[in-house]
């Protein structure tokens, strides 16, 4: 009862989650190709950096944008931050849920670092605070002062914290990290930059005073970059469900550098087409290569597939259900064992011979191929046990 009550939860929690984050990646999206088709006119203010005209939903929109600030306050303002915060916080609560409350599951894997859940969750927390210093520091040091100086700088600062986490968590622990150290890099730029830099626009307007320019200048480089690592971000989200993405236990890191690469030359191609300029077509294939690159590393890095000796005796089905029954069925049944499972994962069940026999390719994929399960190794499978496995359904899955 208590179980299923907690996925129900656990659901919930991602819905709202997935939600906010697509209303928060939306919004960047639009916003940031509206900012760079704007079209000045010489007959609007001149306090107006430019107008857009749209078109949508049957009706003509004309947009303008005020460099700074207009000469007042308007009634009725929009604020666009509720879509960042909701999906932080609902994304840290999934973290607490999935994560934090079964960490010898999902975040550690003895082989990887022998940590302790409580050592491994405080370093977890402390790791997205100091991320989020370490960047809103360059990006107010003389770093940042220079594009290209910066993007480079930030990407290094991935890149080390990308490293770390995979040689501290386990393969998937990790990739979440990289998603929540990023996902609490922008919903920051937005609660500490971006909206209280606009609320002293908003307060020097109403006291009658001319706002600083370069609340907006700054509010506007932490909207860009946010808008850069939107793409990453959801490539950690979805990178969980493909464990080869984060299985390699050597380049791993590398494979998610890869794929940050091409994210960024994707959105960057969008950004410079809204802007009017010419598309570069260039970039497609430049993005393809790194992409190309991982998918590389990914295969290369693979372990060999393991199977039993060849003057070994041949595996029976009875030697294969038996490492199932001890191994896998503990999660992998109509009613789990294991504690925090309230139905078998993913739906896949082993009480049956059936069931085994039409579940072997994902056993060799999960358990032999890439040993991303048993999560964390909690049952403690040998890699002998996985070799036999690796022979019985080399052999033919055969139930005789």
């Amino acid at each position: 009862m208590i179980d299923t009550l907690l996925d129900w939860i656990s659901l919930l929690v991602r819905w709202t989650h997935v939600i906010a984050g697509i209303a928060w990646i939306g919004s960047s999206f639009y916003f940031i190709a509206l900012d760079a088709g704007l079209q000045r006119n010489a007959r609007l203010d001149p306090r107006v950096k430019g107008e857009a005209w749209q078109v949508h939903g049957g009706g003509f929109y004309n947009i303008q944008k005020f460099s700074v600030a207009p000469e007042f306050m308007p009634e009725h303002l929009t604020w666009f931050k509720w879509e960042a915060y909701g999906t932080w916080i609902f994304g840290f609560v999934l973290l607490v849920l999935t994560y934090y409350l079964n960490p010898s599951v999902y975040l550690i894997d003895p082989a990887v670092m022998n940590i302790d859940a409580a050592d491994a969750i405080p370093a977890s927390v402390a790791s997205l605070v100091i991320g989020w210093f370490l960047y809103d520091l360059m990006c107010r040091s003389w770093f940042g002062r220079t594009t290209a100086r910066l993007a480079i700088s930030g990407f290094m600062l991935f890149l080390v914290a990308t490293y770390g986490y995979t040689h501290v968590f386990s393969g998937r622990g990790a990739f979440i990290q990289v998603g929540a150290l990023v996902g609490t890099i922008m919903a920051a730029n937005v609660l500490i930059v971006i909206i209280p830099g606009q609320r002293k626009v908003v307060a020097a307007l109403l006291a009658g005073q001319q706002p600083d320019p370069i609340h907006g200048q700054v509010a506007k480089q932490r909207s860009i970059h946010n808008n850069y690592l939107t793409l990453p971000v959801v490539f950690t989200m979805l990178s969980n469900h493909y464990s080869f993405t984060y299985s390699s236990p050597r380049w791993s890191w590398l494979i998610l550098a890869c794929i940050f690469i091409a994210s960024f030359l994707v959105r960057h191609w969008f950004n410079t087409m809204h802007a009017g300029a010419k598309p570069d077509w260039r970039l497609w294939p430049a993005a393809a290569v790194p992409v190309i690159c991982a998918i590389g590393l990914g295969v290369l890095s693979q372990p060999r597939v393991s199977v039993a000796d060849a003057g070994a005796a041949p595996v029976t089905f009875a030697d294969a259900k038996q490492i199932v029954d001890q191994r896998c069925h503990v999660c992998h049944a109509a009613k789990p064992q294991f504690p925090g499972f309230a139905e078998a994962p993913k739906g896949v069940m082993f009480d049956t011979p059936a069931q085994i026999k039409r579940q072997a390719p994902q056993i060799m994929a999960q358990a032999v191929k890439t040993h991303t399960m048993p999560l964390g190794n909690v049952t403690e499978i040998t890699d002998a046990e996985r070799a036999q496995l690796g022979s019985w359904i080399v052999a033919g899955s055969k139930l005789d």
